[in-house]
């Protein structure tokens, strides 16, 4: 079992890699007026020069997904945000309505090759990275991305992986209610999907309605990327309260099995903190997220 000490939440390599490169990213992909075409990592180039070639991003695109205002406000999260019970507070903030597809992210790598199979590196990419992009439908979501990868895409965008309570909020949602979790039905069609997840390759993106807020297939299609994974920690020893398992937050926040409402969102808790942001998997996707520009929400129609 791993502990906060030598497991997520450590301050370590892995963490202050990613928070460079989330950095260094986004303000290269904010401030750069005209960047350069974008050349491939050198091979064998040290960790720095790799970062700085692979975050000289393309001009932001108009992909045609569009990006969501959310209102935000109080979330009743799994993860209490005073590690007891209390609410979380989600500042208001814009989602992509569509994960990313793979015919989007082909697009991207025309205008960012130092995110090509066999050219990124291997410090921030798997071998199994993009393994079915050659082959997968390009209406279905993108597979087989990295956390470093995902970030990348999203700084072509002006935009940000979204945020674990951005995600939760937004997910909490049906077609008609803001928040459905008390809703059995729903929570009994959701946990299907996720008992199925990963059977059969995803569908395509978009193909059953929109939530309430205009977000597509937070549940049903795959799981997603959120840009502070690795800041969720799982405990799974249940020695201690019988059939209690604790869920720390950076060794604060705990959460109860004993609610079934909380299933479908702690198997994604628990997929995600077991995860390293140069890996992927066959059904882990993700979308993007903005913050609202003042006197200007920048959500598309």
């Amino acid at each position: 079992m791993k502990t906060p000490a030598s497991g997520y939440c450590r301050t370590g390599f892995r963490t202050a890699l990613a928070l460079s490169m989330a950095v260094a990213c986004g303000m290269t992909g904010s401030t750069a007026a005209s960047p350069a075409p974008v050349q491939p990592a050198k091979a064998g180039a040290h960790p720095d020069e790799a970062l700085a070639d692979i975050c000289r991003a393309p001009s932001p695109a108009d992909s045609g997904a569009g990006y969501r205002a959310i209102a935000g406000g109080p979330l009743r999260s799994v993860l209490p945000a005073d590690g007891v019970a209390g609410d979380a507070r989600v500042a208001p903030f814009l989602l992509r309505s569509r994960l990313v597809s793979n015919r989007e992210f082909k697009a991207f790598l025309q205008t960012s090759p130092s995110w090509r199979r066999g050219q990124a590196p291997a410090l921030f990419t798997a071998p199994g990275y993009l393994a079915t992009l050659d082959t997968a439908d390009d209406d279905a979501p993108v597979t087989h991305v990295s956390w470093y990868a995902a970030q990348a895409y999203c700084t072509s965008e002006d935009a940000r992986l979204p945020r674990w309570y951005e995600w939760e909020f937004a997910a909490a949602a049906d077609a008609t209610r803001a928040d459905a979790r008390d809703d059995d039905a729903w929570l009994t069609a959701i946990l299907r999907w996720y008992a199925d997840a990963g059977k059969a390759a995803p569908g395509h993106v978009a193909a059953t309605p929109a939530n309430y807020y205009g977000i597509h297939d937070t549940h049903g299609l795959v799981w997603e990327w959120v840009e502070d994974y690795s800041g969720l920690f799982v405990n799974a020893d249940s020695r201690a309260k019988g059939e209690q398992k604790q869920l720390d937050y950076c060794g604060g926040a705990a959460v109860s099995l004993a609610d079934r409402r909380n299933y479908a969102v702690l198997m994604r808790l628990a997929l995600l903190s077991a995860m390293e942001a140069r890996q992927d998997g066959a059904n882990l996707g993700f979308r993007c997220a903005r913050d609202p520009v003042p006197n200007d929400q920048g959500a598309s129609p």
